[in-house]
């Protein structure tokens, strides 16, 4: 597997030239909506792609989400809208990637866009969020596409983890 995984890696960076601009999911599953929740709480611009309808895993899409609808019912026509407006792919998953995860793994390798795979069967919030406020630096990511699995913690794991790594600046 291609992802990368940062292990206990600080990168210096001025912290200044770099911010993440925006947020952007399909808004698919709890970890998708979660993302999209604190963008909205922390200021940040959201965005993305969702099937005609606005379908998700978890029902119609909330209209507090302001996603674009597509044309197609098809979710991984929305998964590639998405890897294309993004500058990197953040995946976060209980174990191996499957289903709509694995697509968005094929996509951004496709497209040349940076990926950070996230395992939370392998680590804990703050060590992921260390690791994605790292990742963003590094990489300068400005639009960052997110997407996750539905679960019995996937809500507020994604929460703690993205707002973590906004909440130690830099990002």
């Amino acid at each position: 597997m291609n992802i990368l995984i940062l292990k206990d890696y600080r990168c210096k960076i001025n912290e200044e030239s770099i911010m993440l601009k925006k947020i952007i999911s399909g808004g698919q599953t709890e970890s998708d909506q979660a993302a999209l929740d604190i963008a909205i709480k922390m200021g940040i611009p959201h965005g993305g792609w969702v099937p005609k309808g606005r379908v998700t895993d978890t029902g119609i899409l909330p209209l507090r989400f302001k996603l674009k609808e597509m044309s197609s019912e098809n979710y991984s026509e929305c998964i590639r809208q998405n890897v294309m407006d993004a500058s990197g792919t953040l995946i976060i998953s209980y174990g191996k990637l499957t289903g709509d995860l694995d697509s968005a793994r094929k996509a951004t390798l496709r497209y040349g866009r940076q990926m950070l795979g996230i395992d939370l069967d392998q680590m804990d919030d703050i060590k992921a969020a260390l690791l994605l406020k790292d990742w963003i630096q590094l990489y300068r990511i400005e639009v960052m596409f997110v997407i996750g699995q539905n679960g019995p913690y996937a809500r507020n794991q994604t929460e703690n983890i993205i707002e973590g790594a906004l909440m130690m600046g830099g990002v």
